[in-house]
């Protein structure tokens, strides 16, 4: 683990404008940066980053953070990932904590053997680039197949040699362990001899989303039909075929900016797409296609393409894969292409422009796409067309959304000719079936029988939470503030008559706030809120002052997002550069007395305003209990005190009541 020490003084030292400023085109807007959103297809910036508050803010999505969250968002690195980025880029030594002996053996034949992983990629792609036979052999087939030199680079492929141990002998003689290289399955080994797995094959590295080879493919160039023609690397710690994608790590940037991920079947098939520009392209490595690997586009994206090649056998084999999509709640479309043509040779002999014309022009929804190709399938037989309706159905049965569920049911109502009731009846029987099955909630036992309409709820705003947001605000501001406040009280003059006294003071913000919260009991309803108050107390009592860095840094996720948007809210404003037009916006400082008090009186008119509202129904209630008028006495002056309480509230905000 990255000791808390590294982690401090990467944060000390990473600028979240430099690091931010290698991936976005940042323009200074006054004190800050703002630029496109990396998140988002727009024309107008609204991706604001704050050099001095060392936090970003991302207002088209509503994402947000500082130097390690932006990595995790747009690189989609882990958090020790994130932090082992900037500490290489900022030339930080990364000191592990002490770990328990066996976690300690656990990490260390991790790392062993990501790096012998990493030597192998190496030493493949050394054999293809310079040797007579990795030229000859390898680097002619990839050429061959259309690959540029630009792009085997890119996706790092590379030449296993034929010798029987050249790999093995490489790496022991570099130092590298022979049981990392059995347990990566690079090298086979048993009882009288030691071999390569991969001898004579052209390699592709598979790569994590973060980029550290994992694993390999190796395709044979033999004609000899007793070798296999593909070869992956075998299961190990940190290779789990159905845990990854092929191209993932290449692709995850313009899946996420696409909103959409196209996925084939082969290693070459994602090659020779990303070469033609179409870059956001994953393979499940010719493997069935697993829920694990579904949830890993689905961090990226709620959006799949299949690419089905123009086989009906293959397309009907990978129905199931897509049932576990649809299962997942993401929106699956497919693309099938010409028979006799796959993703690969397709975009071999088409132009760029002809490929994504193609995919865009092609791509249908994947039920009327599954609909079509079985009804072709039954022809006229009654048999097959009942056993289709139950197949469609059963997918459809897959998908979360009710209201999902329903259009694809009338849509495919009208492909097949029949009529909705006899689909609906179909999918509720499927779905009372599934929830005998299964231990499911009371409400998710309830069989589907269609959306119902339903007027449109209107979220409403609630006030308190925002008087709330606003006090949190104002203590992460100006919490440390020093300033003049008034306050109004009436006393009795000699004369008997009732006059206003001005007393004016000095306190910091966060005291005034908290004498007033203190005196009147008050406790934050939202708890996020509730946390973030709690540890401003804590800052207070130690005597130190509010710093936004703590909170922005801050362990608990909740409370870094919630305090990145009370800050970067007060930026927002200059994204409209409203000075270029002669309208400038006053800072809150040359308000702040008032902009307190008031807040903290709305907040007090509000909870006595609750408060009437519970005594008034109490009241109504008074009446059938015994002593109950007695206790409606009660109410009513009790009534009566907070009325007057809430009128000398209204007269200090002057307002009317």
């Amino acid at each position: 683990m990255i000791s808390r020490e590294t982690i401090d003084k990467v944060f000390e030292t990473a600028r979240v404008e430099e690091v931010i400023g290698d991936f976005v085109q940042l323009k200074k807007a006054g004190a800050n940066f703002k630029g496109l959103s990396p998140f988002a297809d727009e024309k107008t910036p609204s991706f604001m980053v704050s050099p001095v508050k060392q936090i970003w803010k991302d207002f088209s999505t509503g994402k947000g953070g500082n130097a390690v969250t932006f990595l995790m968002e747009h690189e989609h690195y882990s958090y020790p990932e994130a932090i082992r980025y900037l500490a290489r880029k900022y030339q930080i030594e990364v000191e592990e904590t002490v770990q328990s002996d066996e976690q300690k053996q656990r990490a260390d034949e991790r790392e062993s053997m990501f790096l012998v992983s990493e030597f192998a990629r190496n030493f493949f792609s050394q054999i293809l680039w310079e040797t007579e036979k990795g030229k000859a052999i390898g680097l002619s087939y990839f050429r061959e197949r259309g690959f540029t030199d630009e792009t085997i680079k890119k996706f790092e492929l590379g030449y296993s040699p034929e010798d029987w141990t050249a790999l093995t002998d490489e790496a022991i003689s570099k130092k590298y362990e022979l049981e990392f290289l059995e347990k990566t399955g690079l090298t086979v080994v048993n009882e009288t001899k030691k071999f390569d797995r991969f001898r004579g094959r052209v390699m592709f590295p598979i790569h994590s989303m973060s980029g550290r080879v994992l694993g390999f493919g190796g395709r044979t160039l033999s004609s000899e039909k007793k070798v296999a023609k593909y070869l992956n690397s075998p299961e190990s710690i940190i290779y789990h075929k159905g845990k990854v994608l092929y191209g993932i790590y290449q692709a995850k940037q313009t899946i996420a900016k696409e909103d959409n991920c196209y996925l084939v079947e082969g290693y070459t098939d994602v090659i020779s797409l990303y070469q033609s520009g179409v870059t956001n392209v994953v393979s499940s490595s010719g493997t069935a296609l697993t829920p694990d690997q579904i949830r890993l586009i689905n961090r990226l994206t709620n959006n799949i393409t299949v690419l089905f090649d123009g086989d009906a056998a293959g397309i009907r084999a990978s129905f199931r894969g897509i049932d576990l999509i649809l299962e997942q709640g993401m929106n699956v479309r497919v693309v099938a292409f010409p028979e006799g043509e796959d993703p690969d040779s397709f975009a071999r002999s088409r132009t760029s422009q002809d490929l994504i014309e193609y995919l865009t022009e092609e791509s249908q929804d994947f039920i009327q796409f599954k609909t079509s190709i079985l009804l072709e399938q039954t022809k006229k037989d009654p048999v097959k067309r009942a056993e289709l309706i139950r197949d469609i159905v059963s997918s459809i049965s897959k998908i979360p959304n009710n209201i999902h569920k329903e259009v694809y049911i009338q849509e495919c109502a009208s492909i097949m000719n029949i009529s909705e009731q006899v689909l609906f009846n179909e999918l509720s029987q499927i779905l009372k079936r599934k929830n005998r099955d299964s231990r499911t909630t009371s409400a998710q036992r309830t069989p589907f029988t269609g959306v119902k309409k339903e007027t449109k709820q209107v979220d409403k705003v609630d006030p308190l939470k925002l008087l709330e947001r606003k006090i949190i605000e104002i203590l992460m501001l100006y919490g440390n503030e020093e300033i003049e406040f008034v306050d109004f009280t009436s006393e009795i003059d000699e004369e008997g008559r009732k006059r206003i006294v001005r007393q004016q003071y000095s306190n910091t913000v966060s005291n005034e706030i908290y004498m007033h919260l203190q005196e009147d009991e008050i406790e934050f309803t939202d708890p996020v809120f509730l946390k973030i108050y709690y540890e401003i107390i804590h800052l207070l009592n130690q005597k130190e002052k509010i710093s936004a860095d703590f909170f922005t840094n801050h362990g608990d996720d909740e409370i870094a997002s919630a305090v990145t948007d009370l800050l970067m809210d007060e930026e927002k404003y200059s994204l409209s550069n409203w000075e270029k037009h002669n309208i400038y916006v006053n800072g809150k400082k040359s308000y702040l007395s008032k902009l307190v008090t008031d807040v903290l009186y709305n907040l007090r008119r509000l909870l006595i305003a609750e408060k009437i509202q519970e005594l008034q129904t109490e009241l109504v209630t008074d009446g059938d209990e015994p002593n109950g008028l007695e206790a409606s006495q009660e109410s009513l002056e009790a009534i009566r005190d907070y009325t007057s309480l809430k009128q000398l509230l209204f007269e200090k905000l002057n307002r009317v009541l």
